[in-house]
């Protein structure tokens, strides 16, 4: 037998699409906020609270003008991931180079935590896919899809819209099925599980 994908629809990566509008939001006020801290300051850089300034608009006209734009063009969303990650790292050096390293490791953490965020958003180029395989299946988890071996698997639930996993740890992994499967394909998949995990 030939493995099996299907498109599902993974809780995490659904997350993920939904709190992405709300970081770039978080994003945007804290260089937003930074900026005019910097502003009132007697060191004011110039050029850089204008950078910090128009970055910080233009992450808020994309979460205003282009919420689902996030969701279908997911390199745009990278790039202004992207975008975040270098400004807070930046603020962190110069905060940390003018004496503030409280604030400076703040940024630091925003920045790891973005970059991380960066790491997870680039598997949603990707569709999710849930696979079957001769030697186990494949999730579509964060940060990366995890595979699961026969072995670790006490049982799997089909039915035409959705798929139930049962692990040997008595995790239940629940993936709602993108396209409904018709008969044949139902009668497929639940004699491919079957031929694996030897279920009566």
């Amino acid at each position: 037998m030939d493995s099996i994908s299907l498109p599902v629809v993974s809780p995490a990566f659904e997350r993920l699409k939904r709190n992405g509008v709300w970081l770039h939001s978080l994003a945007a006020t804290l260089l937003l906020a930074h900026a005019f801290s910097h502003f009132r300051s007697e060191n004011t850089h110039t050029l850089y609270f204008w950078c910090l300034l128009f970055i910080s608009l233009d992450i808020f006209l994309l979460v205003i003008a282009g919420r689902d734009l996030l969701a279908q063009l997911p390199r745009l969303n990278l790039f202004f991931r992207c975008i975040e990650i270098i400004f807070f790292f930046c603020i962190g050096v110069l905060m940390i180079n003018e004496g503030n390293e409280l604030t400076g490791i703040v940024h630091f953490l925003l920045t790891i935590a973005y970059g991380y965020l960066f790491y997870c958003e680039r598997a949603l180029r990707q569709t999710e896919t849930l696979s079957f395989h001769h030697t186990g299946i494949t999730i579509p988890s964060l940060p990366e899809s995890r595979f699961l071996y026969w072995t670790h698997v006490n049982g799997v639930n089909t039915a035409y819209d959705h798929i139930d996993i049962l692990t040997a740890g008595q995790d239940e992994l629940e993936f709602a099925l993108r396209v409904n499967l018709d008969y044949d394909q139902l009668e497929h998949v639940k004699a491919f599980c079957h031929h694996y995990l030897g279920e009566s």
